[in-house]
């Protein structure tokens, strides 16, 4: 059994995904093609986003969202410490400080209660992480950033395509970033990202930071990095596109079936919380046990994979210094989540095996 199915996916896929290549390989324009603008604008009609620059990754994504904000040295973003370490990274490679906010422990998302605690004279912006396919508490994060005047950046990696109160994520913030890691909802062959905004003077300004900050060729306005998509990949991502309503009409319902068969265990399995407003598109199946790491074992042992999806909180890497945080949540989901195969092509009997290998696991233990 697949974590994640791609073979599947690409078996449907492969004919229309290799005319695509081959139409780059024939015209020859591998940087900057014309896919990259056809893909840019099939990305803005489907956010209804004013603006999408395709970028190298989605960490290339978040670091070139906030040069573009000027965070710099001196500055303060806040954010999750309950994330994948690029959210993190990138905020400490400008020069400015992470300062965490514990998580929501229903949603796995910040917790926008607790937000306004953090803000100080040095805050520049919140970045908040819509994790495991559903959007942080936007609307309310929004609030508290318009009332001090600061910029919201969506970390929308593994929620792209879900929605708060029927906006999509990536569209619902000064700038909201995409991933198209291959795992991701939406994915390519390689490393790929977006940056969505409806501002268009942020916008300019995000083009050329992803091309070395020209504003010209050979003319340099700005200090800027190389990252720019693909155009293979983009050809890829626009293929892929066309399916990807229905992709995500199949993981809710995969969930939805996840939820039914796993209903009668929560006793001893915390299944996913929906926020309110929100369509959850499921990028991942989290659930909590207090047996993660022996459920993990047990369901190796029986040919089913599973990951953690994060065992060590950012605030506890080795490379972050941040003396002692109240970061309760964060620890203990970090302890318990566990991640059972997820993707739209995974078949009922596959889930059935997963959940009476679950089953099993809990009447023995």
């Amino acid at each position: 059994m697949e974590f994640i199915n791609l073979k599947r996916q690409h078996r449907l896929l492969e004919r229309k995904i290799n005319q695509r290549i081959s139409n780059v390989l024939h015209h020859g324009q591998y940087i900057m093609g014309p896919e990259i603008r056809e893909l840019e604008d099939s990305l803005k009609s489907f956010t209804h986003s004013k603006h999408c620059i395709t970028v190298s990754s989605g960490t290339d994504a978040l670091l070139i969202s906030m040069m573009a904000l000027g965070i710099g040295r001196g500055d303060e973003v806040i954010t999750s410490p309950f994330t994948f370490f690029s959210t993190v990274e990138t905020i400490i490679l400008t020069g400015a400080k992470p300062i965490f906010v514990d998580i929501n422990p229903d949603t796995f998302n910040i917790d926008e209660e607790k937000i306004e605690d953090k803000i100080s004279s040095k805050t520049k912006a919140i970045l908040p992480v819509s994790l495991f396919g559903q959007c942080a508490n936007i609307s309310k994060i929004n609030e508290i950033a318009s009332k001090n005047n600061l910029a919201v950046i969506e970390d929308g990696a593994q929620s792209f395509g879900s929605t708060h109160f029927q906006k999509k994520s990536c569209s619902l913030t000064t700038i909201g970033c995409t991933s198209f890691f291959p795992s991701k909802p939406l994915g390519c062959y390689g490393d790929g990202g977006a940056i969505f905004t409806n501002d268009d003077n942020l916008a300019e300004i995000i083009k050329e930071i992803r091309a070395h900050g020209q504003s010209k060729r050979y003319q340099h306005s700005r200090i800027g990095v190389n990252g720019r998509l693909d155009t293979i990949q983009a050809a890829i991502l626009l293929e892929k596109l066309k399916v990807f309503e229905s992709e995500l009409s199949k993981r809710i319902e995969i969930a939805s079936t996840y939820n039914k068969l796993l209903y009668n265990f929560q006793q001893d399995l915390k299944l996913p919380i929906v926020g309110k407003g929100n369509k959850h598109i499921y990028s991942q199946f989290s659930i909590l046990s207090s047996k993660r790491d022996d459920l993990a074992i047990s369901l190796k042992s029986k040919g089913i994979p599973t990951a953690i999806h994060y065992p060590i909180p950012a605030h506890k890497q080795r490379c972050i210094v941040s003396g002692r945080l109240d970061l309760h949540f964060s620890e203990k989901v970090s302890n318990e989540i566990i991640s059972i195969p997820m993707s739209p092509y995974i078949s009922l009997n596959e889930q059935k095996k997963v959940v009476s290998a679950i089953d099993a696991f809990l009447v023995k233990n």
